[in-house]
């Protein structure tokens, strides 16, 4: 059994995720951009659901967070005219009066989800939302299995939705910003006792197109990597799409890595997005090389797949900089099918490795991002995968600051 390592439960011990990169923030970026405090009533903002203005994408319900009950007495708190928290959003450059969720996104679902069927529906065809009713409620007990269609015919409870209709849920909006660290860095600033929005979130928003919705749909669908990841569902903050969107760029563009990790998976998205009419068939069918390799490594490793060894054990974290490796070369069906039929050569390889060479740790530990240290980890496992399975495995090089495939 892996050792299990007791840091924050966080179910990742390697920080090689975009989290850690500082910001891009400038003092005159700061000054250009516009930051106010609007009060919309729960009725406007599902009006501006309504007409498109705010993106919330069907899809986000399988990343849902949030369980009925908490979800209940969100509704049931803006009843009451209960404290709740604001909501942030971000115009879209390109689009002006629509606008991107920074922070809110579960709120806004249990609002849709609410007013599923009724005449403030979202759209007239709700069947891609299931709808809410109350339950749980620790005040309005009378309301229980209440949905807004259900107080919209009843008189009884007209004072009721009107309460609801008429409350005032805080909405800052962002303006004029100028570039997605701005956004990280409001968004931290206004929560700081919240979860942090995720790269990955805001990289689906800021970039749509057709690779984007089918990155979502590929990691959502995907066993092998919610068994990588150790997750039972696809994960709310959508580290799942980004750890598959790494195995794309390292396919892809890994020659432009300069070391911006964010600015490295961007332009790959921007790239596949554009390249997706002309190449549907090859991206998807790399997308199952990736299925393929994660199932390798599974082969071969076990559950202790895509954990670092260290001291005598395996730690049982997921390490994004391992992820990276394995996949790298188990994505070739040759060097696939010798590894794994001789697996335990090969994990013995990855044992000496993390054992023997200080080198090839400090590049899956400490120092993963920069150009040498991610070639040094691929150059590394791959000279052992190599000698392991006693086969020619090529490769990358290095050559000035520039990883070569």
């Amino acid at each position: 059994m892996a050792r299990v390592i007791d840091n924050g439960n966080d179910a990742y011990d390697d920080i090689d995720g975009e989290e850690n990169e500082p910001s891009d923030v400038s003092r005159s970026d700061v000054t250009r951009a516009v930051v106010t405090d609007t009060d919309w009533t729960t009725e406007t903002i599902l009006s501006q659901l309504r007409r498109g203005n705010i993106q919330l994408n069907p899809k986000f319900q399988r990343r849902d967070a949030w369980d009925k009950a908490r979800k209940s007495k969100f509704i049931e708190s803006l009843i009451l005219g209960l404290p709740i928290p604001q909501i942030v959003l971000a115009e879209d450059k390109s689009r002006r009066g629509k606008f991107i969720v920074l922070d809110g996104k579960q709120r806004l679902l249990a609002l849709r989800q609410f007013a599923a069927g009724s005449s403030l529906a979202v759209s007239d065809n709700e069947r891609e939302f299931k709808g809410l009713s109350l339950t749980n409620l620790d005040v309005r007990g009378d309301l229980r299995l209440q949905t807004l269609a259900k107080m919209e015919n009843d008189s009884d409870l007209v004072d009721d939705l009107n309460a609801f209709l008429n409350e005032t849920i805080r909405t800052v909006v962002v303006r004029r910003w100028p570039n997605e660290d701005f956004l990280n860095l409001v968004f931290l600033r206004l929560n700081t006792g919240s979860v942090r929005l995720s790269p990955q979130e805001l990289r689906q928003a800021l970039h749509p197109g057709e690779f984007t919705n089918y990155l979502d749909d590929a990691a959502s669908e995907s066993a092998w990597l919610q068994r990588a990841l150790r997750i039972k569902k696809p994960d709310f903050r959508m580290r799942d799409v980004e750890i598959m969107l790494r195995y794309f760029a390292f396919r892809y563009r890994l020659d432009s890595y300069t070391g911006n990790l964010k600015g490295f998976l961007d332009s790959t998205v921007n790239q596949l997005n554009e390249a997706w009419p002309e190449n549907e068939d090859e991206i998807r069918e790399t997308g199952r090389g990736c299925e393929r390799a994660i199932r390798t490594t599974f082969e071969i490793f076990g559950e202790n797949s895509f954990y670092r060894w260290s001291d005598g054990d395996y730690e049982g974290r997921f390490n994004r900089a391992v992820f990276d490796i394995m996949t790298y070369y188990f994505t070739d069906t040759e060097v696939a099918d010798l590894a794994t039929s001789m697996r335990s050569d090969v994990e013995h390889a990855f044992r000496r490795l993390c054992d023997d060479n200080p080198r090839f740790v400090e590049s899956i530990q400490t120092t993963t991002k920069t150009p040498l240290a991610t070639h040094r980890r691929l150059a590394l496992w791959g000279a052992a995968l190599e000698e392991a399975i006693q086969t020619s495995v090529r490769v990358p090089q290095f050559e000035n600051n520039r990883i070569s495939p």
